[in-house]
């Protein structure tokens, strides 16, 4: 039982960085099973097909990321506090992973949203799923900013969705520049979007 664990975890670890270093498309069993250290049959014990794979990668993966949302955007700063805390994670996050693998990855959902959300149904609805329970954790933070009178965002769904986008596209422009200050816009950008107060604006700045 341990040694068939051993082995699951060997190929999600492995999916899971190659999947960050090179996409989906271009990786085979074959290769995940090389790098895993494990034969082809322990593959497709665990996972009917490289899909099902990627879609416990991307499970795994929110799994980590949720927490750190769940414990920035619940936390005990106030709102918009912990937008910033959570754009500032973001950057960390990448820096981090510049610093093991030299390049700037990006996120894997981005990626995969990009590269396979024409290919298959599973995992483009699964990827809906996580960013819309992002806009989700945002939406529930922008309401307390708005309630609070700290800004004049109109509809807080929309604005929360617009923050997501915004969070997204400066990580993929870091990863297509290699270069984690590119995300050093988010947070001005975001009080402007949001329609902070300017008082707030100086204060959090």
């Amino acid at each position: 039982m341990g040694r068939t664990s051993d082995a699951k975890n060997k190929i999600l670890t492995a999916a899971r960085s190659l999947l960050e270093q090179r996409g989906y498309s271009a990786l085979g069993v074959a290769e995940i099973c090389k790098t895993a250290g494990v034969p082809k049959g322990s593959f497709y014990y665990f996972f009917e097909s490289k899909e099902a794979l990627a879609l416990a990668v991307i499970d795994e993966r929110w799994a980590d990321e949720r927490r750190d949302w769940e414990r920035i955007l619940r936390g005990d700063a106030e709102p918009l506090q912990r937008l910033k805390q959570l754009f500032e994670a973001t950057e960390s996050r990448q820096r981090e992973g510049q610093e093991n693998c030299g390049v700037v990855s990006g996120c894997m959902f981005g990626n995969l949203s990009l590269e396979m959300s024409n290919q298959t149904d599973a995992v483009r609805e699964r990827l809906q799923e996580i960013f819309e329970a992002q806009v989700d954790m945002v939406e529930t933070t922008i309401t307390e900013a708005l309630g609070r009178g700290e800004i004049t965002a109109a509809d807080p769904r929309e604005a929360a969705r617009s923050v997501v986008a915004q969070l997204e596209g400066q990580v993929l422009f870091a990863k297509l520049y290699n270069n984690t200050l590119q995300l050093r816009t988010l947070w001005p950008n975001c009080l402007a979007l949001l329609g902070a107060h300017k008082p707030q604006v100086a204060e959090l700045a």
